[in-house]
């Protein structure tokens, strides 16, 4: 018989995907049907105009970044293009998970990697896109970049998706060929996850 801590127990949810498969989309209507919160990552990037620290990102120096990472308060963290570095703090996630909630993380497969090993209990979720054709379709319909910045994450992306399927750091993958199904599915895997915590 579960106990009523049991019944009550959140789950640290983490998604990946390459860039262009809609992992952002999922994750914004994960958070609206299932009450998802989103773990706020700390970074030593400057602010950008119109940012909140603490609601966008933690802004944190590079010495208070090192501090914390010497610490062990980081679950996961990177140096991204050799510049500027990224974390997710450990403590308000366990504190979310343990008051219950569904905490999102969206990051990268070193990340997801770091997580799993940190929180082997936390379900992890990759995005995959129906067809390297599509995925390259998707890419250059944003309009965001110019071709060469678009092989460059295409390149990237196939890199992600190779690590993705060899590896065991995933429970599941996830096609996106349709939204909604996408959805769907995401929201079943979560669902079914959380009621194994309760008998």
């Amino acid at each position: 018989m579960a106990s009523a801590s049991d019944q009550n127990r959140g789950l640290l949810l983490v998604i990946s995907g390459p860039s262009g498969v809609g992992k952002t989309t999922i994750t914004r209507a994960l958070e609206r049907r299932l009450g998802g919160v989103f773990s706020v990552s700390a970074t030593t990037r400057p602010r950008a105009e119109g940012e909140v620290d603490g609601r966008d990102y933690c802004f944190r120096s590079d010495l208070e970044f090192q501090q914390l990472a010497d610490e062990g308060a980081f679950l996961e963290q990177a140096q991204v293009y050799g510049e500027y570095r990224y974390g997710t703090p450990r403590e308000p996630v366990d504190r979310q998970v343990a008051a219950g909630k569904l905490v999102i993380l969206d990051i990268d497969v070193q990340g997801a990697r770091q997580v799993k090993q940190a929180m082997p209990d936390a379900l992890t979720l990759f995005i995959m896109p129906p067809s390297d054709a599509e995925l390259l379709r998707r890419l250059r319909e944003r309009r965001r970049e110019n071709e060469t910045s678009i092989q460059r994450r295409f390149d990237e992306a196939k890199r992600e998706i190779a690590f993705a399927q060899g590896s065991s750091v995933y429970d599941a993958h996830i096609v996106n060929d349709d939204l909604e199904r996408a959805i769907d599915d995401a929201c079943c895997l979560i669902n079914h996850r959380r009621t194994m915590y309760q008998g």
